[in-house]
């Protein structure tokens, strides 16, 4: 008996022992799991990506990369030097007032504004409506590119990438303002000439819509780019097709139902009209790929992909 009563007392202490242990290895633990950092989640990679040459970015003209319709203010450049009389110059400052305040194409209204564009440049001659084109860009249009739209393209740029706009506008009128921003090339609608003189009737049809994207697919086809690597950028709901086709689509100063599509799908969002009077500014040829006042912010959002 003795020797049990030896045994059990030294039992007890042997398990309050256990017991203190477990107890203090359990607080090391949660002590040290409350000092060790939080697992933070990767970091997205920068966008673009420098040096993706199977990458290139897509922009669409109209209240995307400038403020109202390319069309609208090439005819007001074509009335000042006399190609039409003042009865059309109000149906195009009609439709530019309502252009600017809805934020949204409405198809008749361009339509019929690609139409007065036909008649009013038929007989001329492809060259001269070039060289006129290079004026009117510093008369009418210089002075409404939305900085941070080009501070987007030239990040593209910057990264090595390729950049085009694409716009039903006359393929004539949106050459010339992307040589102007220092861009790649443009797809834009094809008149029909003749010896180089417009005929007044449209290759096809304009550039509008579902047709972007088969431009799009066409030109990366024939560029070797890859879609999915590619991005795009837009304010029409009407440009939804270009945008689902390329890995990176942006909706830029979206019109409702555009925005409403991009947070469905988790597009990213960029709005550049608030206070756009100040935002606006004139861009030089010769600053074509220099640094833009007031985009700086818009190109660092675009390497850190916020949404």
């Amino acid at each position: 008996m003795a020797a049990l009563g030896w045994f059990t007392r030294r039992r007890r202490p042997a398990t309050e022992r256990s017991v203190l242990a477990g107890e203090a290895s359990a607080e090391a633990a949660r002590k040290s799991s409350a000092e060790t950092p939080a697992a933070q989640p990767p970091a997205e990679p920068e966008f673009p990506v420098v040096g993706d040459e199977r990458a290139a970015a897509f922009f669409d003209l109209d209240n995307t990369v400038m403020q109202g319709a390319a069309l609208f203010h090439f005819g007001r450049g074509l009335y000042k030097r006399h190609f039409f009389r003042k009865r059309e110059l109000a149906r195009f400052a009609w439709q530019q007032t309502w252009f600017r305040m809805a934020g949204v194409e409405d198809p008749a209204h361009m339509e019929d504004v690609r139409s007065s564009a036909l008649s009013i440049v038929k007989g001329h001659r492809v060259s001269e409506l070039m060289s006129i084109g290079e004026e009117i860009y510093d008369e009418y249009m210089a002075d409404r590119i939305w900085p941070g739209t080009r501070a987007l393209a030239q990040a593209h740029l910057d990264a090595g990438q390729r950049v085009w706009l694409v716009t039903a506008a006359p393929v004539e009128t949106a050459t010339i303002i992307a040589r102007r921003l220092g861009l790649t090339g443009a797809l834009g609608t094809v008149a029909e000439s003749v010896g180089g003189i417009y005929t007044g009737r449209l290759v096809g049809e304009p550039l509008h819509g579902p047709a972007k994207a088969e431009a799009v697919r066409a030109l990366a086809g024939a560029e070797g780019l890859d879609l999915t690597r590619c991005a795009a950028y837009s304010d029409s709901a009407n440009d939804i097709p270009m945008l689902s086709i390329v890995g990176h689509p942006y909706a830029v100063n979206p019109d409702t139902r555009l925005r409403r599509h991009a947070r469905e799908h988790g597009w990213r969002l960029r709005d550049y009209r608030t206070g756009r009077k100040a935002a606006k500014i004139g861009i030089p040829a010769a600053a074509g790929v220099g640094a833009v006042a007031g985009g700086t912010a818009a190109a660092v959002a675009l390497h850190r992909r916020r949404r």
